[in-house]
Order: C-alpha cells, then sequence, then structure tokens
C-alpha cells in the first residue's frame, strides 16, 4: 500500500469516526437525553396553577362574613430571565430595588426551573401596566388568585387570617409550594383543610416574547381547581357588633353560648382589631404595629387568657358541698363583713349584708366567710383520709365542668386554665400532708385557680342545663362530620342544681347583679371581683336567661373593672336584652351610652 492510499485510509477512518461522534451525539439528544426537549417545552408552554377560591364564612343567619377578592402575584421562572429594565420595573411595582434582589434569590433558590411568587398581592391597576409590558420581562407572567374580604371591622380573633407558607409547612404538606397561602390563625386555621379547595392547572402555550397564545391542546390536559367549602358558624353577627360596641376602650373578653346546642352565639376579645388589615401589600406593617400596641390587641383574651373566676366559682362550690353532703341548702354560717370572720383561726373580710346566710343567700350576697366554712367542711370530711385525698375527688368533680382542659376545638390558640394539680401542690408545699388553710384562696375562686372566659360561661351551661354541656362550637357540623359535638354530663345529681339556681336568681333580681334585671324575664346570674396583683380588681359576671329553657348563658370579664357590678354586669344585661327582646328598652339607654362611653384604657383609641 502506497502512502497516499494510507493516507486516503485515516482520512476515511477520521471522517467516519466523526460521523459516527455525529450521529450517537444526535440519537442521544434527540432520543435518549430529554434536556433539550424540556428546554424547548418551558419556552413554549407554561403551566399555571389555578388557585381554588377559597370556601366562604357567613353566621347563623346566612350573612356573608368572608368572602374573596380577586388578587395578582408576579411570578418567575429564575431559569428564563434575562436582562431587563429593573428601574422600570420597581417603578410599577412601588418597591424597593433591595426587596426585589432579596426575592429574586429566594427564588432560585427555592427553584430555577418552576416558577414562584416574586411579588403578591399586587392591585389591579399596576395589574393592568404589568400586563402590557410583559413582554419585555423574559421568565416573568402574572397569576390571578384570590384573597380575603372581610365584611366586617371586627372578630378577627374569630376569623384570623392567611398568609404565606414558611418551609416547614411545605415540607410538612405537598399541597403547598412557595407563595401559597395557608390559615395562620383562627377559623382560617383550623378549618384550612376545609376552606382550601384543591387547585389545579392549566398549561398555556407562549410565544418567544412570553406571551400567551392559548392553551397547550385546547385544554386537554388542563385540571380545574375545586372550590374550598363554605362554613356556616353559630355567631349572631348583629349581637356580636353590639358587643364590641359595648366592649369600646376596654380589655376583657365575652363569650355567649346557647345551653341547648353549645352552639356560641357570640365571642369578643377586647381591643381587637380590623381583620381587613391583614390583607395586602400592607399586612407586614400592620402586623407590626399590631404587635407592638401595648394594648395587644392580637391577644385573644376569650380563649387565650386565664384569670381567677372570682365569686363566679363559688356556685361550683356550692354544689359539690351538697354533692358531698357536708351541707344542705339550710345550712346557716355567720359573717361579720369587714370586721373580718374568723374561720378555723383564718379571718376572712366581706361586704356588709344579712347574718347568718343560708346557701341561697350566700350566692345572692356572694358571702366571702360562707365558702370558707363550706371549702373547710368539703377539705375536712372524714370520709376521705386527708385534706390531700378529699382534693383530689374535689378536683375530678370540678374538671367534669370543662374545666382545666380545652374544651373547643374550633380554635387552636384555646388554653386549659389551671385547676391546680396534687403534684403541683406537693411540688409548692414540699410534702404530701397539706393543711385546708394552704389553698383556702380557692374557696372564694382565687389563688392558682384560672380559668378562661369560655370555661366561664361554659361553667354557667353546666348549671343552665342542669348538670351537662354539649361542646362549644363556632361552626355548625360539617356534612363530612369531622367536626361532631358531644353531651358531656357532669357527675352531680340535677336536684342540687336547684337551690344554686334560685340563689342566683335572687342575685340578678335583689343582690349583686341587679345591674343585669331585664322586666319579665328571669335571669339567674353569678357575680366576681378578681384580685389584681398589677392594679384594679376585674370585674366579672356569669348568666343566663330563661330561668327555665335557657336560650343564652353568658360571661363578662373585664380587666381592671372593678367590682363586677360596675361595669360586667351592665354590659352582659344589655346583651341579653338585646338578644332575648331584640333592642333595648328606652329606660336602660343612658346605661347602655355610659358602658360604651367608658374608658378603661386611660387613653382614647383612635
Amino acid at each position: 500500500m502506497n502512502k497516499f492510499s494510507y493516507r486516503k485510509t485515516i482520512i476515511s477512518a477520521i471522517i467516519i469516526c466523526v460521523c459516527l461522534i455525529y450521529i450517537v451525539r444526535l440519537f442521544y439528544m434527540q432520543v435518549i437525553d430529554d434536556t433539550f426537549e424540556l428546554k424547548a417545552i418551558q419556552n413554549s408552554q407554561r403551566i399555571v396553577i389555578q388557585y381554588p377560591v377559597r370556601g366562604l364564612i357567613f353566621d347563623r343567619n346566612n350573612k356573608l362574613l368572608v368572602e374573596n377578592q380577586p388578587a395578582y402575584d408576579l411570578m418567575v421562572v429564575p431559569r428564563q430571565v434575562k436582562c431587563f429594565d429593573t428601574l422600570e420595573l420597581l417603578s410599577i411595582l412601588g418597591i424597593e430595588k433591595n426587596i426585589l434582589i432579596k426575592n429574586l434569590k429566594k427564588c432560585r433558590k427555592y427553584s430555577t426551573f418552576k416558577a414562584s411568587v416574586l411579588v403578591s398581592q399586587i392591585t389591579a391597576e399596576k395589574y393592568a401596566i404589568l400586563q402590557e409590558k410583559l413582554y419585555k420581562y423574559p421568565g416573568f407572567f402574572m397569576q390571578t388568585r384570590t384573597l380575603r374580604k372581610y365584611n366586617v371591622s371586627h372578630s378577627a380573633d374569630v376569623f384570623g387570617y392567611i398568609g404565606e407558607v414558611n418551609q416547614t409547612q411545605i415540607e410538612c404538606d405537598s399541597n403547598y409550594a412557595l407563595g401559597d397561602y395557608i390559615g395562620i390563625n383562627g377559623l382560617e386555621k383550623t378549618y384550612e383543610k376545609v376552606l382550601r379547595g384543591i387547585k389545579g392547572e392549566r398549561i398555556l402555550l407562549v410565544d418567544n416574547h412570553n406571551r400567551e397564545m392559548g392553551s397547550y391542546q385546547n385544554g386537554e390536559y388542563d385540571r380545574p381547581a375545586v372550590v374550598g367549602q363554605n362554613l356556616t358558624t353559630t355567631l349572631d353577627i348583629d349581637l356580636q357588633e353590639y358587643a364590641y360596641q359595648l366592649m369600646h376602650n376596654k380589655k376583657g373578653g365575652i363569650i355567649a353560648i346557647e345551653p341547648a346546642t353549645g352552639e356560641i352565639l357570640l365571642k369578643v376579645s377586647s381591643p381587637g382589631y380590623d381583620p381587613q388589615l391583614m390583607i395586602g401589600s400592607e399586612r407586614g406593617k400592620n402586623y407590626k404595629k399590631l404587635s407592638e400596641d401595648p394594648n395587644e390587641p392580637l391577644f385573644d383574651r376569650t380563649v387565650g387568657a386565664a384569670y381567677p373566676p372570682g365569686s363566679t366559682f363559688k356556685t361550683l362550690q356550692a354544689l359539690y358541698g351538697l354533692k358531698e353532703k357536708v351541707i344542705t341548702p339550710e345550712t346557716n354560717f355567720e359573717c361579720y363583713g369587714p370586721s373580718k370572720t374568723q374561720i378555723g383561726g383564718i379571718r376572712m373580710g366581706c361586704h356588709y349584708h344579712v347574718s347568718p346566710l343560708n346557701l341561697q343567700q350566700s350566692i345572692q350576697h356572694s358571702c366571702n366567710p360562707y365558702y370558707v366554712n363550706v371549702w373547710l367542711r368539703i377539705l375536712e370530711n372524714k370520709k376521705y383520709k386527708s385534706v390531700r385525698d378529699s382534693y383530689e375527688h374535689w378536683r375530678e368533680f370540678i374538671c367534669s365542668f370543662g374545666l382545666g382542659h380545652k374544651i373547643c376545638p374550633d380554635f387552636s390558640n384555646e388554653r386549659s386554665g389551671s385547676i391546680p394539680s396534687l403534684k403541683m401542690y406537693d411540688r409548692i408545699f414540699k410534702t404530701k400532708d397539706w393543711k385546708w388553710s394552704y389553698i383556702m384562696s380557692l374557696s372564694i375562686g382565687q389563688g392558682e385557680l384560672l380559668l378562661t372566659p369560655l370555661q366561664i360561661a361554659n361553667m354557667a351551661c353546666v348549671i343552665a342545663n342542669r348538670g351537662y354541656y354539649i361542646t362549644p362550637h363556632i361552626v355548625r357540623p360539617l356534612a363530612n362530620g369531622s367536626n361532631p359535638v358531644e353531651k358531656h354530663v357532669v357527675k352531680c345529681d340535677s336536684s342540687f342544681f336547684i337551690p344554686i339556681i334560685e340563689g342566683m336568681q335572687k342575685a340578678v333580681s335583689v343582690g349583686t347583679a341587679q345591674g343585669a334585671a331585664i322586666d319579665s324575664v328571669e335571669i339567674c346570674g353569678k357575680t366576681g371581683t378578681a384580685q389584681n396583683p398589677h392594679g384594679d380588681d376585674h370585674s366579672i359576671v356569669m348568666l343566663f336567661a330563661p330561668k327555665n329553657n335557657p336560650k343564652i348563658a353568658i360571661a363578662v370579664y373585664i380587666e381592671n373593672g372593678g367590682f363586677g357590678a360596675r361595669y360586667a354586669v351592665p354590659i352582659a344585661g344589655l346583651i341579653l336584652e338585646k338578644y332575648l327582646k331584640g333592642s333595648v328598652s328606652p329606660q336602660r339607654k343612658e346605661l347602655e351610652k355610659r358602658m360604651i362611653d367608658a374608658n378603661l384604657l386611660g387613653t382614647i383609641n383612635k
């Protein structure tokens, strides 16, 4: 073979090898490797998430409380982004450059291929401008979704609000992605899975300027969103609004329940805030302002605050005394008023009233020495081997009223309150050989005893029902049965409730709760004044009406309101009158105005 033939063979071999390499590479790129296909698809198609319309929320009379309004998000696919006019985009969006850069980095960190929210909750005006200019911004597109619209300017503690999911929530639930919204608290959180619905998907064709050119395959592969379920609450929103007026410039909580059903008629935490403040681009600023407010409007005082129940608790002490047969309705005890009465070596003061008193009179006049005597008999009951053993049986009875544990599954922020445990007192006293005097303050609802306003209202329900309560709830049962309610029966014969109820009726007709009396309606109630080491005493009352077949039970707790009769009683009475009669009588309009105008916050909130 001559050298020319050899060279020809070598050159041919090289050409063949190059061709083979090209063929193999083309085969790999076109058949095996789908990278370029994916890039082509990404450049020609866009998957747009179809966010479902969130479920609506109604009151018991089908008044629409929470609905939806359109909102717009600027989305970005980081891999598709090219150089763009930063100043123009910042001018349209009305944000600072550092925020845009920060958000872009966050989106890139999440995924360079997947679309994520760059700027959320853009106004309709900005949306219109962006739509015309988006062709200049490769990788950017607009996405429509809905945000909440609250039709009342109060009750944020009931509804809660929605906000963006965090990384932990995304990792825990595959239904969420970066930029999605989730219920943060209130009903929005508790019923998130019911309200949110199911996301859908729409595949769009786009041109090289990122402009929409229609649906891919005429929408054959699109998946429609499934709207969220609606909630019907048990609230009477008109009554709720009236209660908020009465609580203006006051700290505290009000809960009203329908005893026969456990339905919460109203739930007021004051001071509150407008739920609409937690919507839109100003939400972060508003949250900061609310969180720094010394009056703590973000704090839910109806289920999240635990207070001493004061003298309202005497009703349960009387019940247990009757049940254990350490007293009878006719049992009398002396009371020397402010001069202080000596009981087992301990002196207890009271206010002026008739003496001696029987059981009904002790409730009517809220006598402290009477219940210290009852407490002494309860704890030194020879039926039990020790004070500690007596206390254990007493505590079991008290907890059966829904005290010392959470009772309303509709609120994730509910506190259990405190009915002190044996272990707690063993630790405090450093002995198991207790003396009754160690925990004397519990006899009148003070000391380590703590209840939420919800629990006090529920306590009134048990008495109104003569021995049972229905699970308190603010959302009516759902079709899927995921929020059932139950009947809870206390271990106490219904006959023991009769003298308690008679005493409570006298408290309203001729006793400490007269300010709640309404013409032609038999109301039963018990006032309370809880000592407060940080300022003025707290004003408390629990009421139910009518006496027979009660329609409403209510607890009012006013921080720093002084005696129960000063603020809690008239506010509760006005609410009862509004609910039972539809309006407040002209004779009580002056009282109504005085309660609305009363300012216990020191300065007027505007």
